[in-house]
């Protein structure tokens, strides 16, 4: 058990049955009246965001959770077959728990986050910056970066990235992984 004034962006806690993850907190101290926690937290299962105040001196049950890097090794069906780094222990993982699974290459390093206490994974996470290179677009003009326009390329994961006119095959290129946009290229 925690009390509410010790919630900081990361910690989970378990309520309703569910467990949330703090993605933003404010300790609000009005001019009249008591002090509060303003939260804002993520439903693991779901990904629903939900803003809840807990008076301070609540107590709140909290979980211990572990990060530990995974290995990505294949899809097998609906499932990412993973390497724990450190046993060597094989994992399969649902895509729907991956976030930024369609970036995702063979031999990438992904975070996976379980509940310590019953060994269950909770979701697994890519980098937030991927490189990734560039198998089909359009041919790029040389000299057409004054307009902000985007072509679609499709990247070795199979995935679709919008990239500016002078892209080109071939070329190796940073995404980000949470909304899938081009940052820039790799030199």
């Amino acid at each position: 058990m925690i009390n509410a004034q010790d919630i900081k962006n990361g910690t989970c806690i378990r309520m309703d049955g569910d467990l949330y993850f703090c993605i933003e907190f404010l300790h609000v101290k009005p001019g009249k009246g008591n002090t509060f926690m303003r939260t804002k937290l993520k439903n693991v299962v779901d990904g629903r965001v939900l803003e809840r105040r807990f008076n301070i001196g609540e107590k709140l049950e909290d979980v211990r959770v572990e990060r530990r890097p995974y290995q990505y090794l294949y899809m097998d069906g609906e499932d990412a077959i993973f390497m724990n780094q450190e046993t060597y222990e094989q994992i399969p993982i649902s895509k729907e728990l991956i976030t930024g699974a369609a970036y995702m290459k063979e031999g990438d390093i992904v975070e996976v986050v379980s509940d310590a206490s019953t060994e269950t994974i909770l979701f697994a996470e890519m980098p937030i910056k991927t490189k990734l290179t560039i198998t089909y677009t359009e041919p790029g003009v040389k000299g057409d970066t004054a307009t902000n326009s985007l072509k679609p390329a499709t990247v070795e994961t199979g995935a679709t990235v919008r990239v500016p006119l002078f892209c080109n095959e071939g070329e190796v290129i940073e995404v980000d992984t949470r909304d899938g946009s081009y940052q820039g290229r790799v030199r």
